[in-house]
Formats: C-alpha cells, sequence, structure tokens
C-alpha cells in the first residue's frame, strides 16, 4: 500500500485540502485525532474508515516533512 492509492486531493471536495479517498475525511483531521492520542483504530471506528487509511494520512505527512520544514523558534 501506498500513501497515493489512499490520498486525494480534488479542489472541489474540502477546499482542495487532502482527504482520504472517497470520504470528506481530511487528512489533517486524522493527524490531529493522532496527535491527540487516539489509536488508528478508534479513528478509523469513528470516521468509517480503516486502518489502512489511517497508515496513509502517516505517510502522507511523513513525506511532506521531508519535502519543507517548518523553522523552530531559536531556543
Amino acid at each position: 500500500m501506498t500513501w497515493q492509492e489512499r490520498i486525494t486531493v480534488d479542489p472541489t471536495i474540502c477546499h482542495g485540502k487532502a482527504c482520504i479517498k472517497g470520504t470528506r475525511v481530511m487528512v489533517s483531521v486524522v493527524l490531529d485525532n493522532l496527535a491527540a492520542g487516539e489509536t488508528a483504530e478508534e479513528i478509523a471506528k469513528s470516521y468509517h474508515l480503516t486502518t489502512e487509511d489511517v497508515q496513509a494520512a502517516i505517510a502522507y505527512a511523513a513525506e511532506l516533512a521531508r519535502e519543507r520544514f517548518v523553522p523552530l523558534g531559536m531556543v
């Protein structure tokens, strides 16, 4: 499985934000839930996704992180 098989960007769906294919569940929503401590299984059940969809969202985020960075403040 690659994230490209499960993630889509369509300007007519969710204002062009990355979503799980065939849904209106944005990748950012999946990631926010993971960051809040939800498990992949809990997220999948809540949003009617598969755990593979959640894994694809993580892989998509990892790809984005490789492509750009957000500068952190100097400590």
